[in-house]
């Protein structure tokens, strides 16, 4: 990465454009649009939760799949910051500056300064939706202890989010402290994907509903699905989008890091491409085919994505949309490793045909011959 040029002046430069309120909407600066957004995002969501105070299976699988795309959603948004150097836009936290929890007189643009003082405002909305998603599966009755650890888990992870944003950005945008950053919520992810199908079935005994060898790779894609998602961190905290200019980065070799990256996602298409044969060949349950076709459509796509922007130089637009894809993959990866599995009622055995709807599994006796 290019030094920038030091100055030999006796006085610093007037810094350009450094208010927010530069920026005005209606006569009212960005930022208070942003708040305004993220409080009626909110009432909205308390409003929608009135509907779910006696929670039907609908509403609540409804909520947790809201969970699983407002926590895929912000790290997504994360890496528009990133990309457009705003990851210093507010240099405090919890305050954006010094004096003020908005971003009013900072050191950096005030197009920066929005940027990142949106996706915090975001955070407000990912919570919500876990708070009342959290609240459904309170009022669900009858109450299932299963359902209610992962409900209560999910919020205090987007809490846990919040603390991580804040050592980011204390540690000026370190790439370690940006990549747990992100991983966090694709842990958080994996928990709202499990809460999503885990909500469609009884409770009971998780069991598995495939083949060994389906779900041992089902297991094996979520490790390499993991390790391919902290490569991509390592390499996003080596290439050029640091999130700001004076970000500190990985003394580490692009191109060699990007082959690790590269070679994991290879490997992670051929573990998904061989689940998606081995699910038709032995007829495995709808919901499963399904995942895994999915899930080999999704890889493929991300990989030509991958490497065009890599072949362009790393343009902003493609990294934001291969984080975007990165966090659809993860998403497929957990929902073919969770539809392998089923939830079974004590003192019942393993039923279900092969062309049962997800979300409408009711007992059957085995098929004939199995």
């Amino acid at each position: 990465m290019l030094a920038l040029p030091a100055t030999a002046t006796t006085a610093p430069p007037p810094l350009p454009t450094l208010a927010t309120e530069a920026i005005e909407i209606l006569g009212a600066p960005l930022w208070a649009w942003q708040i305004a957004f993220a409080v009626t995002g909110v009432l909205v969501l308390v409003l929608l939760a009135r509907t779910i105070w006696t929670p039907t299976p609908r509403s609540l699988r409804a909520w947790a799949l809201g969970n699983v795309v407002v926590n895929a959603g912000i790290a997504v948004t994360g890496a528009t910051v990133r990309v457009t150097s705003s990851g210093l836009g507010c240099s405090e936290w919890p305050r954006c500056t010094p004096d003020s929890f908005v971003p009013v007189e900072t050191e950096h643009a005030a197009l920066n300064a929005a940027i990142e003082f949106g996706n915090r405002t975001l955070t407000f909305l990912v919570l919500a939706v876990g708070l009342i998603t959290l609240l459904a599966v309170l009022r669900s009755r009858p109450r299932r202890r299963d359902l209610t650890r992962l409900a209560v888990i999910i919020p205090f992870g987007v809490l846990g989010q919040g603390v991580v944003g804040g050592i980011t950005v204390w540690t000026d945008l370190h790439p370690a402290s940006v990549a747990t950053h992100f991983l966090l919520s694709m842990a958080v992810t994996f928990l709202a994907v499990a809460l999503y199908v885990r909500c469609q079935e009884p409770e009971g005994t998780p069991r598995v509903s495939v083949g060994p060898m389906l779900h041992a790779l089902s297991v094996a894609l979520v490790v390499i699905g993991f390790l391919l998602l902290v490569a991509g961190t390592v390499v996003t905290g080596t290439g050029p989008h640091g999130g700001d200019a004076q970000a500190p980065r990985w003394d580490l070799v692009l191109s060699a890091v990007t082959r690790v990256h590269s070679a994991l996602a290879w490997l992670t298409l051929a573990a998904a491409v061989l689940a998606a044969v081995v699910a038709v060949r032995d007829g495995a349950r709808r919901p499963v085919r399904i995942s895994a076709v999915t899930l080999v459509v999704v890889v493929f796509l991300q990989g030509i994505l991958g490497y065009t922007q890599y072949a362009l130089a790393l343009p902003e637009g493609l990294v934001v949309l291969h984080v975007l894809g990165s966090t659809l993959t993860w998403i497929a990866i957990c929902r073919l490793y969770f539809s392998t599995t089923r939830l079974v009622p004590a003192g019942e055995g393993l039923t279900g045909p092969d062309a049962d709807r997800d979300g409408e599994r009711s007992p059957v006796e085995p098929a004939p011959g199995r």
